[in-house]
């Protein structure tokens, strides 16, 4: 089969699970056609099966800003043509919903039938779509689509909560290579961070301001009340990173904190890491506790939006109440004091990532959806 998929090509969960999968499609045998403003970040290179088209935004000095959602609607429909493409999978609902209806009512014209697969992630939902100059274009996008995806059963029912959509939304899980992604001897590292084998708390985010990274240092600071012999890792980049920073310096744990920016790959320093707190505002998934579990790390995450879908509370890490940093400073102490406690939740975690999430369990549903999706588009059209 041949697959367009288009994504955006920066740091977060959205654009890495659409290079994984497609990456796992080209393994399966596919032929994948990675359509995007730049190379995907997860995709380092391309390969025999494995093609990147960049969409070149012209500057007009009629336009304010220069017109992407046009560039890459012409940019599908070129492919199109030319690849043959058997289906077009997209994430996000805007633009990239948008530019594939569109560029497949254009081929229609030409006699050429594409199928239009959108994956929703998140933001397109629970924040840009729900404005209102945006929401009759994203309901348009989501009923146009010949198939719709969410990551979690949050975000289908977030979707029917809060838009005029009727169609069937399918739920296909966020997904992680376990091979890739479990525990490693990375002594020499951790002994370089912590050399007086200091515990290790990681928080890995786009640093936005939903993800609450300040909180995370005030979290830490409270935990080093009674365990003093901790550091944390912040992992990423973003708009709150200097809040953070400035926090630290204010409860006076700054030298005790490192910021490491954006980093691949995670799985290294989640191996030396004991405990994950995420005490985010909003999450559709959490990629990145998954990434963490599969490492064998148990969780501290708030209890909102996907989160308990993922994160199983007192078995596999804990679901604290959001904004209760009492309740994440007394889990978070708790896995870090409690020997027994941290190992049997670190191996559930595990157990979870490779059970219910690992790449081979998860990519067939997305290929056996594809299927339906053709075959029941080709008789409609026929």
């Amino acid at each position: 089969m041949k697959i367009g998929i288009t994504c955006y090509p920066t740091y977060g969960g959205s654009g890495v699970v659409a290079t994984e999968l497609g990456k796992s499609l080209a393994e399966r045998g596919h032929e994948i056609h990675f359509v995007s403003s730049s190379l995907p970040f997860r995709l380092s290179h391309v390969a025999g099966n494995i093609f990147f088209h960049e969409v070149n935004v012209q500057s007009y000095p009629l336009f304010e800003s220069p017109p992407y959602t046009l560039s890459l609607t012409s940019k599908m429909v070129d492919l199109a043509k030319h690849a043959g493409l058997d289906i077009l999978h997209v994430h996000y609902a805007i633009p990239h919903a948008t530019s594939a209806v569109t560029a497949r009512q254009i081929l229609a014209s030409d006699g050429i039938h594409l199928p239009v697969i959108t994956t929703l992630h998140g933001t397109d939902i629970t924040l840009i779509g729900q404005d209102p100059s945006f929401t009759p274009v994203v309901e348009w996008s989501i009923e146009e689509s010949d198939g719709v995806t969410a990551v979690s059963n949050y975000l289908r029912q977030e979707t029917y909560d809060h838009f005029d959509v009727e169609g069937d939304i399918e739920v296909i899980p966020n997904f992680i290579d376990t091979d890739r992604f479990q525990r490693q001897d990375k002594g020499h590292f951790k002994q370089a961070l912590c050399p007086n084998g200091e515990k290790v708390i990681v928080h890995v985010s786009n640093f936005r301001p939903v993800k609450n990274a300040p909180q995370v240092v005030e979290i830490f600071h409270r935990v080093q009340q009674d365990v003093p012999s901790v550091k944390l890792l912040l992992v990423g980049d973003g708009p709150d990173r200097v809040p953070a920073e400035r926090k630290a310096r204010e409860v006076g744990v700054y030298d005790d904190v490192r910021f490491l920016g954006k980093q691949d790959p995670i799985e290294e320093i989640l191996s030396i890491a004991d405990v994950f707190l995420m005490p985010s505002g909003s999450e559709t998934f959490g990629l990145a506790a998954l990434e963490a579990m599969a490492c064998s790390v148990p969780t501290v995450v708030s209890e909102v939006g996907g989160l308990p879908e993922l994160v199983t509370d007192g078995e596999t890490g804990f679901l604290c109440p959001l904004d209760d940093l009492e309740a994440f400073t007394d889990r978070t102490r708790r896995l870090l004091t409690d020997d027994d406690l941290h190992d049997s939740m670190a191996q559930a975690a595990r157990d979870r990532a490779v059970n219910t999430f690992d790449i081979d369990r998860v990519v067939p549903r997305y290929e056996d959806y594809y299927q339906q999706v053709q075959e029941r588009t080709s008789v409609v059209e026929a």
